[in-house]
């Protein structure tokens, strides 16, 4: 993730004013093309995934943001979420682990606390995708 973020450097300061070219424009790695392909084949993978898991078990995802996808479970970890067929995961959807194509648990909200947050900021569209990692809400979404 830290290098893809290299691919497209911003100023960073470093005496740059608007309108001069700013130190990483001159960088071999800044490569803006690259990046953004590599953006759009992760969330068309993303996509065939979710579309892959809604045909197997009709769930749809209640939130998403970028690389993030929330979605209803009885349980509190992936395991309750996640379809197994004859022991092993569905193929062509979401599988646990750390390798990129792979997800990871990003964090588990009770449907209490989503209401409650969406009440408390008189948002009922509010990205529950951009908060479920630790709960924390400090302002409403800006709907970016």
């Amino acid at each position: 993730k830290g290098g893809l973020g290299k691919l497209r450097e911003r100023p960073r300061g470093e005496g740059w004013r608007p309108g001069e070219p700013w130190q990483a424009l001159s960088r071999p790695t800044w490569r803006p093309d690259i990046r953004a392909a590599v953006i759009s084949r992760t969330r068309i993978n993303l996509h065939r995934k979710i579309v892959k898991h809604a045909a197997f078990t009709g769930q749809y995802p209640v939130a998403i943001l970028s690389d993030c996808v929330v979605y209803a479970a009885n349980g509190t970890t992936p395991l309750d979420f996640l379809p197994y067929r004859d022991g092993k995961p569905l193929p062509g959807g979401f599988k646990l682990g750390i390798n990129p194509g792979l997800v990871k648990h990003e964090g588990t909200q009770t449907v209490l606390w989503g209401e409650e947050v969406r009440e408390r900021f008189n948002a009922p569209e509010l990205n529950l995708a951009r908060y479920i990692k630790d709960g924390t809400v400090t302002d409403a979404d800006n709907g970016e």
